[in-house]
């Protein structure tokens, strides 16, 4: 079944975008249809289209699944202000789009950036987060993967055609996905582009959503993303999904994350880098057992 679209108006007046898949009927106890929502969050040049696998499938488990498009992504408006392109403000729109489909909580799915934005909704709107799973992200970003993201966010060469937008997509992303056949390219460039018969494919994001900031602002910025990272494991359920060869997400700040919330479950996911897509068998394994036991 295909999803549904929503749209929402944000505080400051921006449409914005997400796709609602209705969750399917499944055997099970009698309270399944009383589930609590699954929003899924992407990461930081992506939109809701990376969850078109996955979505389906968390639906089919009968839960709803709000697969979103944050600002200036994907069918979401372009923000004219690039200085709110940061985690507070998206928080603060997924908080607009449970009240405007009256959700009184949810769980969140929030892949690297996604991840981010799900810990800064627990600290801005903690009652109506009922649960989380960052996908490849902590508090801390390893300096090498944060390097490689700067290097291509909003500095794309001319795509001149669809070839060409296989073939960035497969540069940028071919080092965490190993096992991707031409297939698969073709359809991640299907997610990461705009097609337009009018013209060649372009990014379908704001390049201005990346912003420059200093050491300090930094190290103020990581200090307090350990503190939301608390707030979003403290008395709800929390899974970690790290990808084996993730350069953003580092085996050190996983150790670190497990100490904070040793409640918190935790799966590597073999043969990917940075993010899993969640389509992979260890990414469903975890994800279906942290389901069954969420509200």
């Amino acid at each position: 079944m295909l999803p549904t679209e929503v749209r929402w108006r944000s505080r400051d007046g921006l449409t914005l975008f997400a796709r609602d898949h209705s969750p399917g009927t499944v055997p099970g106890p009698a309270d399944a249809a009383s589930r609590l929502p699954v929003v899924c969050i992407p990461g930081l040049t992506r939109n809701s289209l990376d969850f078109d696998q996955v979505a389906p499938w968390i639906a089919s488990l009968g839960r709803r699944v709000l697969a979103v498009d944050l600002r200036g992504r994907g069918e979401s408006d372009r923000d004219p202000n690039p200085r709110h392109y940061k985690p507070p403000t998206y928080a603060d729109d997924l908080a607009g789009l449970l009240v405007h489909l009256a959700i009184p909580r949810a769980i969140f799915v929030g892949t690297s950036l996604g991840g981010l934005v799900s810990m800064a909704f627990a600290v801005r709107h903690p009652r109506l987060l009922a649960g989380a799973v960052l996908n490849d992200v902590g508090p801390e970003i390893d300096p090498a993967g944060a390097a490689r993201i700067r290097s291509y966010v909003g500095k794309a060469p001319p795509i001149e055609s669809w070839e060409g937008a296989v073939a960035y997509a497969k540069l940028i992303n071919g080092a965490a996905l190993p096992h991707y056949s031409d297939a698969d390219w073709d359809t991640m460039a299907r997610r990461m582009f705009r097609r337009s018969a009018a013209g060649p494919p372009q990014l379908n994001y704001d390049p201005r959503i990346l912003q420059p900031v200093g050491p300090i602002a930094m190290r103020i910025a990581q200090w307090l993303a350990w503190g939301a990272f608390r707030k979003l494991a403290y008395r709800r359920p929390l899974l970690l999904l790290r990808g084996a060869q993730s350069d953003i997400l580092a085996p050190r700040t996983v150790a670190r994350m497990r100490r904070a919330a040793p409640a918190m479950h935790y799966s590597e996911i073999p043969g990917v880098g940075h993010a899993p897509m969640l389509s992979e068998p260890a990414a469903r394994t975890a994800l279906q057992a942290f389901l069954a036991e969420a509200p």
